[in-house]
């Protein structure tokens, strides 16, 4: 981006208090991007336009809008979409989801509902609107925060999740093959992290693991969606894990996936 264009085109980006959409905030502000910045916690949002400015010198904060919101909520997804249409938006990250592990049986419906209205509701509501605006121009591009798990036949103690995954995942990539049978210049795609070291394991209820840093994964996503990747996998062992598991019995798969989720589960 051409330093006299600089900030007058916009990304946004939804789950940008912390991890990976924090990470991918600081790559797009640096390649020259106003930024709409939504997620519940308004402090860490504030916090994080404040380093940004500083980290450039800036001192006019015109260019960073940040909006606290729930996307579990209609009337917040309508609010985004507002803000929206104030700006020039060529980047879209639908980055917000959360999930819970436990057996299917065990896990509260309502944080279930609550799962579903945010990683699979909001995501379509938004991934259609941003589609629709992108095609009246002809340009932009749109990119949804799946999981390795979306890719995966079933996914035992964490099975809301990954349902919620494999839809984004499905979704995206439909989507994408529309779009390149009608020769758009418009860009879906789906980024397929494994584990990254970031809040969503103690937010899921499940024992850390580690993972890959979120700087690294924001980077690779960030890369992958200008080279116009449709599915982004960061990190080989879990691009190779992908990769066999088309090989592989379902039910084998399931059976491995069901005893590395008891092993996440907390004890009581």
């Amino acid at each position: 981006m051409e330093e006299n264009s600089k900030y007058k085109k916009y990304a946004v980006i939804t789950g940008a208090s912390s991890g990976i959409g924090r990470e991918m905030a600081k790559i797009l502000y640096k390649k020259g991007y106003g930024l709409i910045l939504a997620a519940r916690r308004e402090d860490r949002l504030a916090g994080l336009s404040k380093e940004l400015m500083m980290s450039a010198g800036n001192k006019d904060s015109s260019h960073i809008k940040i909006i606290r919101c729930d996307l579990v909520e209609k009337s917040d997804i309508s609010r985004l979409l507002s803000l929206v249409d104030s700006v020039d938006v060529e980047v879209f990250i639908n980055n917000a989801g959360f999930g819970h592990i436990g057996g299917f049986l065990d896990t509260d419906v309502h944080l279930d509902e609550r799962m579903l209205a945010l990683n699979v509701r909001a995501v379509h509501i938004l991934t259609k609107e941003m589609i629709s605006r992108f095609q009246e121009k002809d340009r932009g591009y749109l990119l949804n925060v799946a999981s390795s798990a979306g890719l995966m036949p079933a996914g035992p103690y964490m099975s809301e999740y990954y349902a919620t995954k494999s839809y984004v995942a499905v979704l995206t990539r439909s989507i994408a093959a529309e779009l390149r049978a009608e020769n758009s210049d418009v860009y879906a795609g789906i980024l397929a992290p494994g584990p990254v070291a970031t809040e969503f394991s103690r937010v899921a209820g499940a024992k850390h693991n580690g993972g890959i840093p979120p700087y690294k994964c924001a980077k690779i996503a960030i890369d992958g969606m200008f080279k116009r990747k449709t599915v982004i996998v960061p990190g080989f062992s879990v691009r190779m894990g992908i990769f066999f598991s088309r090989f592989a019995p379902a039910g084998l798969i399931s059976a491995f996936l069901a005893n590395h989720q008891k092993k996440k589960l907390k004890a009581d």
